[in-house]
């Protein structure tokens, strides 16, 4: 694992793929090593522009790539809802769920269903896709969940009592425990699906400071100018590439003996470098808080999960 690259990624020919925010930054290159290597992708963005302008550029960097957009927006468990079914319509097979959209240290906002925006789409959103799609995951031989955390959720839990933040909202804390929720929801999963014989592996990755369009997004929705350019300024100088920030996750996608409930990010403190287990925060493995959890999370989202 010292030294895996892009290059390692083994050959992906009749294998589908799902990418959650596929359009950019991580997301996007993941997709588009996939689909270099030979996977039928699937991007699934809220943006009808931006994820056909993503198709059409994997498209035109690798000419003989599948891939292919359609609408997502986990903000809404409706559009979830659609976007399940439409994929069971359209594909008998589904290998790789890759849960990587997600938003960070937005200013107070809910979605459509009246969720804290953090806490519903990087965590409820990815929830519920994952239950609607688990029928045509374990009817696939050697499916994976790869799921999204960061190195911050180390700094804040959940509060099962206050799942939406409705008491007091911190950003950065909401955005924490959306990242902590990840890791819980990984950990139950795993643990069901394990329970139930299923042989598909769920896991989590976190890709260490990464230069994506996440660091700078809440600066600029609230107009604050001269945060967004230092924040700006951080990515370029600080921050690894999106390529280097997607190898964890193409790791545990696609990598020989990837474990359930393994957690990947870069080798170097967690910051940088080639994929390695990561440290994880001690609160993201207590099997009570994952069950309650994710009773709370299938309660919030309706969505009845099938057996495996």
């Amino acid at each position: 694992m010292s030294s895996w690259s892009e290059h390692d990624i083994p050959d992906q020919s009749g294998r589908t793929a799902v990418v959650t925010g596929g359009n950019s930054g991580i997301g996007l290159t993941a997709a588009r090593a996939l689909a270099r290597r030979g996977a039928r992708v699937v991007l699934a963005c809220r943006s009808e522009r931006r994820g056909t302008a993503a198709r059409d550029l994997i498209r035109t960097e690798i000419p003989a790539a599948e891939v292919e957009f359609a609408p997502l927006d986990l903000a809404s468990l409706d559009s979830v809802r659609t976007f399940a079914d439409t994929h069971r319509g359209t594909h008998a097979r589904l290998d790789l769920l890759i849960n990587n959209a997600g938003v960070m240290a937005l200013p107070h906002r809910l979605t459509s269903d009246g969720f804290e925006m953090q806490f519903g789409i990087n965590h409820l959103g990815h929830f519920a896709l994952t239950g609607l799609l688990l029928p045509a995951l374990t009817a696939t031989p050697g499916a994976r969940v790869v799921t999204v955390s960061s190195f911050m959720h180390h700094t804040a839990n959940i509060d099962i009592h206050d799942l939406n933040s409705e008491r007091h909202y911190h950003p950065w804390t909401a955005y924490s425990r959306s990242k902590t929720a990840n890791l819980l929801f990984v950990h139950e999963l795993a643990r069901r699906l394990t329970a139930a014989g299923a042989d598909t592996v769920a896991a989590a990755v976190h890709p260490g400071y990464a230069r994506t369009n996440l660091q700078t997004a809440a600066a600029r929705m609230e107009g604050r100018r001269a945060a967004e350019r230092v924040l700006g300024w951080g990515n370029r100088l600080l921050a690894q590439g999106p390529e280097a920030g997607a190898l964890p996750t193409l790791y545990a996608a696609t990598a020989p003996g990837v474990l359930p409930d393994s957690f990947t990010g870069p080798r170097l403190i967690g910051w940088r470098g080639a994929p390695a287990p990561a440290r994880r925060a001690r609160w993201t493995t207590d099997d009570r808080a994952s069950a309650r959890l994710w009773e709370e999370s299938a309660r919030l989202t309706s969505v009845a999960w099938p057996a495996p």
